[in-house]
């Protein structure tokens, strides 16, 4: 029987970083956002907080959904945990990555270019570290879709969609999907099998308006929306989140629970998800906020 998978969302300020944990004990991280909105631990590494207080030696599989700083910004402690598999819009060169970096920031951009270069070789099918094997994930089932069609001037339309699905839970984590991007993915029935019904969905491009598209979010037809980013804002599209959302019992920290549509890292702090088969062998989700 299946053990219990725990869905990490990180409070990294603007950006965006989940952490999953397999039922098999496997480690996923989808995006390398830093910092928290307490202003305590501006500098928060969500690497160094799975090697150092989760005692994670290495990743298994690491996914950056499209290479823009708020999502590569752990990208220099990357080596320190060794991942397996490293997974991105490979369409976007090295050349377009790093066309206008900002002095400042061009050290991890140069970094994040260096490991596009060094995971070069194909997964082999038979690996047991295929991701496209529910088998190696403790029957965690993983899906990515890559638009790949889009201009290149906005890398936003090139993020990497990733769905994973586990005990009847579904999760939906997008990058900072636009308009063209959705019209590509869209028009894939694989992608619309995958996306459908989901119990949980992170907000694209940060809950931004940008990010909103009608007909996505009919498809994934969320209980539970999760936004990973900033104080409230005029493009902020929290409010049609909450609309479409149709709520979960989310549980605080001390104790007490109430049914949430709309969960947001900057107010709710890091966003729990473990969900599995409980003692009678049925499906829960429990999700928790600090």
């Amino acid at each position: 029987m299946a053990q219990d998978c725990t869905v990490v969302f990180w409070d990294v300020q603007h950006g965006h970083s989940t952490y999953i944990k397999t039922p098999n004990g496997r480690h996923i991280i989808v995006d390398l956002g830093i910092g928290d909105y307490s202003g305590n631990n501006i500098d928060f590494s969500p690497l160094l907080r799975l090697k150092y207080k989760y005692g994670v030696q290495r990743l298994d599989y690491v996914v950056i959904t499209h290479p823009h700083l708020d999502h590569i910004d752990d990208i220099l402690n990357f080596d320190l945990l060794d991942p397996k598999i490293f997974s991105r819009p490979k369409q976007l060169t090295n050349e377009e990555v790093l066309e206008g970096v900002q002095e400042k920031d061009r050290k991890k951009f140069e970094k994040y270019c260096e490991i596009n270069n060094r995971y070069s070789s194909p997964i082999q099918p038979d690996s047991i570290d295929n991701p496209s094997k529910p088998e190696n994930w403790g029957g965690l089932k993983i899906q990515t879709f890559k638009p790949v069609t889009c201009k290149h001037d906005n890398f936003n339309n090139h993020s990497i969609v990733v769905v994973i699905e586990c005990a009847k839970t579904k999760i939906v984590i997008p990058g900072d999907n636009q308009e063209h991007s959705y019209l590509e993915l869209m028009s894939k029935p694989s992608f619309m099998s995958a996306i459908k019904n989901a119990d949980i969905l992170l907000a694209p491009h940060h809950g931004r308006e940008s990010g909103y598209n009608v007909d996505f979010i009919n498809q994934v037809n969320p209980k539970l929306t999760v936004v990973s980013d900033g104080r409230f804002c005029d493009t902020s599209a929290n409010g049609r989140y909450s609309t479409k959302s149709s709520g979960w019992k989310v549980h605080k920290k001390n104790g007490n629970s109430i049914i949430r549509k709309c969960l947001t890292t900057n107010t709710d702090g890091e966003v729990v998800a473990k969900f599995g088969y409980n003692s009678e062998n049925k499906p829960y989700l429990c999700v928790t906020i600090e």
